[in-house]
């Protein structure tokens, strides 16, 4: 067997925050998550995202760091069209989220969206452009 595929893991530094800010894009994160040192959901497509404590991380890895400057991972997040990217990235920018690049139409034919989440990981909002 060949490994597979299966998890994205990331060190965050306020679970509660980060977790808000996936909950508010329609993840099903458990109530009360916010409390324990790594949590993890399992996506529609069978992939799982997982996010762990940064203190938890140093207990096993005492040397870490979080990284600094630009984001180590970009996640993308499909929306139903055009206007969900920009309604999102409003809604998520208005509860005090960090907006990186405002929606735009790209041209590789998609509407496109940057925030990022408390941790500064890039989160990407999209949406194919309608047909001429």
């Amino acid at each position: 067997m060949t490994p597979r595929f299966d998890l994205i893991g990331m060190a965050v530094t306020d679970m509660a925050r980060t977790l808000d800010f996936y909950r508010q894009l329609g993840l099903a994160i458990p109530p009360g998550a916010e409390r324990e040192p790594h949590v993890e959901v399992i996506l529609d497509s069978g992939l799982r995202l997982a996010w762990d404590a940064v203190d938890m991380v140093r207990t096993f890895d005492p040397g870490f760091t979080p990284p600094t400057g630009s984001p180590r991972v970009n996640l993308a997040f499909r929306c139903a069209d055009p206007a969900e990217v920009n309604r999102w990235y409003a809604e998520l920018t208005g509860a005090g989220y960090h907006g990186h690049l405002a929606p735009w139409d790209a041209v590789w034919g998609q509407r496109y969206a940057v925030l990022h989440d408390p941790d500064g990981n890039g989160v990407d909002l999209f949406a194919p452009l309608a047909a001429d």
